[in-house]
């Protein structure tokens, strides 16, 4: 009788466990909640992009949770500022993932620092979902954690160069770039398109991502007799070497990435007339999209600052977030999630951006980008989505 007793105690103390989730439970969820991580960029040469990302899916998240959170459950989000250093977003990740066992990295920023997490964070099943860099490695090659939304570097000056050759008849393609993994992708794009469009590459600069003087570099590519110069640049390392060329008269075409497509860079003085790839419509408050005045208007509310580009990614890539989650259902898991990831399809963001598909074999949202040109101290866009 007193084993029978102690066995039914055993049995529903077995069934309270299963029903609350501390079973076999999915790291990072509870009933109550859901935490995610991100290792940002508050303090170094990409600080601009970090805290507007963080900010603008904090706000997401704040809406969502005011709102009573996904199934129920709230999204907590913790972040560490790795100062866009490799050892540091190494530190980071051990922690988020060993420490505070997050469900999911979002919004982790920089080329080099998603690639340093990737080994231990997939070995642990945590996703990475919207880093803020559109290296191919961010969804190839294909591995059922990884999720990007736009266009990759390489699909960006791809379309740059060959609008660029096409339309205005450059013939003397030039590059200046970072000496990391961000850069290496730009070199990549423009390695691809000059090949398919049979023209040379006549000359490379490096550079560091901490280098503030651009005056050897600018010197090689002028001697070269360059008349376009892909830029594998932020924001710094673009508007000191662009603003040298110009005040030392020299007026050949710069084009960069969408990591150069930001209001600071558009903003800075003797900017004008530089080229950059765009992925959405950057957040004006005087936009044409009522969507996107709404934004900066609640966004500069809530920060007492005005948004960038990186509010944009960070707003789009927690809304996406918030999407799989609520496709995923009541039973979260990390199984359950990556389905309802899978499953977003004709996703349409509040800043006019491509249209975003996931699905199966399919982690890269979309593929287009446009051309844009500072004009006024403001970007305009030159082009229609241009895609390879």
């Amino acid at each position: 009788m007193r084993q029978s007793t102690r066995l039914a105690a055993l049995t529903a103390v077995l069934a309270t466990a299963v029903a609350s989730g501390a079973w076999a439970q999915t790291h990072g969820v509870t009933n109550t909640e859901v935490v995610l991580g991100s290792h940002s960029d508050f303090s170094g040469v990409a600080a601009t992009y970090g805290i507007s990302t963080i900010n603008a899916a904090k706000m997401r998240f704040e809406a969502v949770n005011a709102a009573g959170g996904v199934h129920g459950r709230k999204i907590k989000l913790i972040v560490e500022d790795a100062g866009y250093q490799v050892p540091k977003a190494v530190q980071a990740c051990n922690k988020l993932i060993n420490r505070d066992k997050v469900f999911a990295f979002i919004a982790a920023i920089g080329t080099p620092m998603n690639n340093a997490c990737f080994k231990e964070q997939f070995a642990a099943n945590i996703p990475n979902l919207f880093p803020i860099t559109s290296a191919r490695s961010m969804y190839e090659p294909f591995n059922r954690l990884k999720f990007q939304a736009g266009a990759s570097y390489v699909d960006q000056v791809r379309a740059g160069i060959n609008y660029m050759v096409t339309q205005k008849g450059k013939k003397n393609l030039c590059l200046m770039y970072q000496d990391t993994d961000f850069g290496k992708e730009i070199v990549e794009g423009a390695e691809e398109q000059a090949k398919k469009l049979g023209i040379k590459i006549v000359e490379r600069a490096a550079h560091k991502p901490t280098d503030q003087d651009f005056t050897a570099s600018l010197t090689k590519l002028k001697s070269a007799g360059c008349d376009l110069i892909v830029m594998g640049t932020i924001v710094r390392d673009t508007i000191i070497p662009y603003t040298a060329a110009r005040k030392d008269g020299w007026n050949v075409t710069f084009l960069g990435s969408a990591a150069t497509y930001d209001l600071v860079v558009g903003a800075a003085p003797g900017m004008e007339g530089f080229y950059g790839m765009g992925l959405a419509e950057l957040p004006y408050a005087d936009s044409k999209l009522p969507s996107v005045t709404k934004f900066v208007k609640e966004y500069k509310a809530k920060y007492n600052i005005d948004p960038n580009a990186g509010a944009i990614y960070g707003y789009d890539g927690a809304d996406l977030t918030v999407k799989g989650l609520e496709n995923a259902g009541k039973n979260l898991t990390v199984d359950s999630f990556i389905a309802g990831m899978e499953a977003i399809k004709g996703y349409h963001d509040i800043f006019g951006g491509a249209e975003v598909n996931f699905g199966p074999q399919k982690h890269q949202g979309a593929s287009s980008s446009f051309l844009a040109e500072v004009k006024g101290g403001r970007w305009t866009r030159v082009t229609d989505p241009l895609s390879f």
